[in-house]
């Protein structure tokens, strides 16, 4: 698996925990910016990471802000975009398993990096069910057009 992986200024830190646990686990990742904790504008970030997956580039992108809230909606308007703001385990694993998320939002002024491992590291582990959640992924690509 390759992940892209990006941030503004409010998710910088806990982007390189992020990459930091990306490398226990052996998940090759294209780091996009920022590296900074100067301002900057989270769409500059969260759209190439969106776009890299889906360009195929990448099979996941993570994407973190100070909430979380503008990087997940500058991710998803990116079209073949399912990307989950999420702030808790069970959550992670959900979005995965029903919902086939192929980009994980995170705000780094909401969680503290310790949950935010956790919530990554389930994140990227867990597969998708497929049946029942296939046609319902099915028909939101199908409205995507």
């Amino acid at each position: 698996m390759k992940v892209a992986i990006g941030s503004d200024h409010g998710g910088a830190n806990l982007k390189d925990e992020i990459k930091s646990l990306m490398d226990e686990l052996q998940i090759s990742y294209e780091d996009v910016g920022c590296d900074c904790n100067d301002s900057v504008d989270y769409p500059d970030y969260g759209f190439p990471v969106a776009e890299k997956v889906a360009n195929n580039e990448v099979d996941r992108g993570i994407v973190i802000c100070g909430t979380g809230i503008g990087m997940s909606i500058a991710a998803n308007k990116v079209k073949g975009i399912r990307c989950a703001l999420v702030h808790d385990v069970f959550s992670a694993k959900a979005t995965r398993e029903h919902n086939n998320s192929n980009v994980l939002a995170m705000g780094g002024r909401i969680i503290g990096p310790g949950l935010a491992r956790e919530i990554a590291k389930v994140w990227l582990t867990t597969e998708f069910e497929g049946g029942r959640h296939a046609k319902r992924i099915e028909k939101i690509a199908d409205y995507e057009g």
